[in-house]
């Protein structure tokens, strides 16, 4: 034990009674940990700055160029190559060198290296072969620039540094967890790193977001530059291939076919979705078909595949790399441009070395063009020493060497003396001077190249782009995501049951009331006789209150659905009217709506979704010299205020009973739909464009540009493609126009059209392979203007202008229109269309504004405050 090891006093006083002690062993292990950690770190896990490689890769990197001869090798043999490099098992650098082929950057592979699509891992090592690809060749060896040392046994020496002129860091990703740090570098582009580092050379500004070899849609507005507290969100490419058929044809990063159906399945088994059956048809292309059950919504179930399956994911990077032996934290940006700075000086250094060796030639070419021509050779005929061979051959040039740019060594006349007869016998002048000349002509470029160094690391980086970057286009496509809530989207999985008189709902209590369909992820809202209101989560059974009179399925941030509501405060008490929305609550927390009284009791109430205001009879009872005993309140003569008001006085007399007389109206406004063509969703928010007011019957019209037009109901929960063309309130006096174009007869038609059949989608160009549509109007007259092409040898007929409603009448849409022109049309282009005045329409009576719940809210635990209002009798 070490001297710092001592007893315990405690276990001393106590060791005739046990012979168990406790030993400090603290100076034992005090930096074993810390020793452990640094190795995990530095030797293993996180990638070094200067070349982007960890250690294994680095010496598989290495291995692969001291084998290559241009052919395959077979991996097993540069794994066993690797070994002695590299102090682990070969199963580690067999996985390494997988990860780095896979890649398909550094290594040109053969055989089955698996899939990053289906997650099928490679053949064994003794199967699959490789060798250095051109690009590695190109940018990641230069032995002459690269620092050495010995391998871990001393036998051999490996680069501290392969001198890489690439930020292969970034074009690869790093991703690693060490002993208490972990990395995480995501791929970027091939082309647009080079991009950024030309602007970086130059000066000028850059971004870069990350590019996956899965393809899949990224939303990086959260990047944050690659470092810590980064996120970025990543999406399957899903699309509808009819109406009960989607198809995903790119996956996100970090995900295989194989995983992705499985957490589809897993979300199908719980009920979150409804799926018939999945078809996988993956090969060198994703494919994975999801059959729909009839009746089920595809675009609500996109938006559950992404809100309950790997069909999206978030991914957080962390930018740590190794510098100096230390973890050092850096953004994306500054790994550019200290790899870029890097490319620079190793190109410095790699042309310094061809500059002096050029010079090193040119001298002793201009030496032996003076050796040979000047006949030196022969002043060492009678010489019988070495001494005096090696002096009379340095006096023999000394007149003829005062151009030379160094001084004249004694290895430079000993290199003289090794000329063969054969070649000064056969020297020709004409030559050598060729020579000479082409040496100061690439000594002259190798200068100029120093001097402007920057110049020379952009047309290096612009020669590797256009050699290297054919085929490596951006696969990821940037969008920013909408965000879906999962209670929007859910298929409701399980029914709900109350017991209203015990107090109890619940999704186990079958014996009792059934009240709707819902989710598991559900909230439900509860009134009871008392006054009492709670919203709790979908369970299997709770207890809420006794005697309740209304219980549902609560919608966050819901303003259309108003509660009308009659209620004394106290027995023998006055009574109140009020009308509340419920926005929203803390869960599981009780809220007094009719006061905090024992006694108190809801005369009256209903739930009305779309701010219904009936009108109730209020019966009193026979009390002493009342004289009106009956009478009508209509609730819309009561605002809307907040839950926690008291609400206006009905009467401070005893209520007998309340009958519904008429069943109400709604006191909303239309909604207002907005179009965000930023993420293709409506909203009602006010993001992008304004769509119109919508009440329960409108529609609207969708008009893409393979000639599809349909009018569907304004669901917010909606996609729209990218060649949608059209979108507005669909009007149903209002004629389309459409010009297309007949591939089999070689002719540009106009047509003009009403939609007969509103929920029935039509093609209203021609079926030929091609036809296709030239122009759309939804304008009550549109103008058009026609260029021609011009004939050969003579002038182009003059542009026609085309008033639509004078040239075709509304037909049906199935007809083809009329022919606009014999002529070859060059361009059809719209003009201002003719003004035109619709008749204005009756305005309804607005009684009260309440917007549409709001889609993008999630947060359950804020309380709105109670505002309280004036009472006003209303008897």
């Amino acid at each position: 034990m070490e001297e710092n090891e001592e007893l315990n006093d405690e276990s001393l006083e106590n060791q005739d009674e046990s012979q168990d002690s406790l030993v400090k062993v603290t100076g034992m292990y005090k930096d074993w940990f810390l020793d452990y950690a640094s190795y995990v770190i530095l030797e293993r896990a996180v990638p070094a700055i200067e070349d982007g490689f960890k250690p294994v890769q680095r010496r598989i990197m290495h291995s692969l160029k001291e084998l290559d001869d241009g052919r395959y090798n077979k991996v097993a043999n540069v794994v066993g190559h690797t070994m002695q490099y590299h102090p682990h098992g070969d199963a580690s650098i067999a996985d390494a060198m997988v990860q780095i082929g896979q890649k398909d950057l550094l290594i040109d592979t053969q055989g089955n290296w698996g899939n990053i699509l289906t997650g099928d891992g490679a053949a064994a090592p003794r199967y699959i072969e490789a060798r250095l690809s051109k690009f590695a060749l190109e940018v990641v060896y230069s032995p002459k620039i690269t620092e050495w040392q010995l391998s871990y046994d001393g036998r051999k020496k490996e680069p501290v540094n392969l001198p890489v002129k690439f930020p292969l860091l970034l074009a690869q990703g790093a991703e690693g967890i060490a002993v208490g740090l972990s990395t995480k570098i995501l791929p970027h582009n091939f082309n647009e790193l080079i991009d950024a580092s030309i602007k970086h050379l130059k000066g000028k500004r850059f971004t870069l977001v990350p590019d996956f070899p899965t393809a899949g849609i990224i939303d990086v507005t959260n990047y944050n530059d690659g470092m810590r507290g980064g996120k970025i969100r990543v999406r399957a490419k899903i699309s509808t291939l009819d109406k009960n058929t989607l198809v995903i044809n790119e996956i996100p990063y970090g995900t295989n076919t194989s995983s992705l159906i499985d957490s589809i399945l897993k979300a199908n088994d719980k009920g979150k979705i409804k799926i018939k059956r999945i078809e996988d048809n993956t090969a060198a292309e994703v494919e994975i078909l999801v059959h729909l059950p009839n009746g089920i919504s595809p675009d609500k179930t996109i938006d559950a595949l992404y809100a309950f399956t790997a069909c999206e994911s978030s991914i957080s990077p962390l930018g740590c790399v190794i510098e100096d032996n230390k973890p050092l934290f850096i953004g994306i940006k500054e790994m550019l441009e200290r790899s870029t700075d890097n490319t620079v000086e190793l190109l410095k250094a790699e042309l310094q070395i061809q500059l002096d060796e050029l010079e090193e030639q040119w001298h002793f070419s201009s030496l032996e063009r003076i050796f040979i021509e000047n006949r030196i050779y022969r002043e060492i005929e009678e010489e019988e020493t070495w001494e005096g061979v090696i002096e009379a051959i340095d006096k023999g040039l000394k007149p003829h060497i005062s151009h030379l740019k160094r001084e004249v060594t004694k290895d430079d006349i000993v290199r003289l003396t090794e000329i063969r007869i054969k070649r000064i016998s056969k020297f020709d002048l004409d030559k050598a001077q060729q020579l000479i000349e082409s040496l100061e002509d690439r000594i002259a470029q190798t200068k100029h190249h120093l001097e402007h160094l920057v110049d020379f690391a952009i047309n290096y980086f612009k020669e590797l782009k256009k050699k290297y970057g054919a085929g490596r286009e951006r696969k990821s496509e940037i969008k920013i995501f909408d965000d879906i809530e999962a209670t929007k989207v859910v298929i409701r999985n399980t029914k709900l049951y109350v017991n209203r008189e015990e107090g109890f709902i619940g999704t186990s209590l079958k014996r009792d009331e059934y009240v709707t369909d819902c989710s598991d992820i559900d909230d439900i809202i509860v009134f009871t006789k008392k006054g009492d209101m709670m919203v709790t989560k979908v369970d299997s059974k709770v207890f809420v209150g006794k005697n309740i009179i209304h219980v549902a399925v609560f919608k966050k941030k819901d303003k259309r659905t108003t509660y009308n509501m009659i209620y004394k405060s106290m027995k023998g008490g006055p009574s109140y009217v009020k009308r509340f929305n419920v926005t929203s609550m803390t869960r599981d927390k009780i809220y007094q709506l009719a006061g905090d009284k024992t006694s108190s009791e809801v005369l009256y109430f209903s739930a009305n979704p779309n701010g219904e205001a009936e009108v109730v009879t209020v019966m009193l009872r026979q009390s002493g010299s009342i004289k009106k005993l009956k009478w009508d309140l209509d609730f819309s003569d009561v605002l809307i205020k907040g839950r926690g008001s008291k609400g206006n006085l009905v009467t401070k007399y005893a209520i007998k009973r309340i009958e519904l007389k008429e069943k109400g109206v709604s006191t909303l406004k239309p909604r207002k739909i907005w179009f965000d063509d930023v993420v293709s969703r409506l909203n009602v928010d006010g993001r992008g464009e304004l769509l119109g007011e919508f009440k329960g019957d409108d529609l609207l019209l969708v008009i893409d540009q393979k000639g599809i037009v349909k009018t569907i109901p304004p669901d917010l929960l909606t996609r729209f493609n990218d060649d949608m063309i059209v979108l507005e309130k669909w009007n149903p006096k209002k004629p389309i126009s459409v010009v297309h174009y007949v591939g089999d007869k070689d002719r540009f038609y106009l047509k003009r059209f009403l939609i007969e059949n509103p929920n029935k989608e039509e093609v209203v160009i021609d079926e030929d392979s091609k036809s296709y549509l030239e122009f759309v109007s939804t304008d009550w007259r549109p103008m058009l203007e026609i260029e021609f092409v011009k004939p050969r040898g003579k002038d182009p007929k003059p542009n026609l202008e085309v008033n639509v409603e004078d040239f075709i009448a509304v037909k049906g849409i199935k007809a083809i229109g009329n022919q606009l022109t014999t002529d070859k049309v060059k361009n059809i282009n719209a003009l201002e269309s003719l003004p035109f005045e619709e008749p204005e329409k009756q305005k309804t009576e607005d009684i009260e504004v309440v917007d549409e719940e709001q889609i993008d809210s999630d947060n359950d635990d804020i309380e709105t405050k109670n505002d309280s209002s004036d009472q006003t009798t209303l008897f």
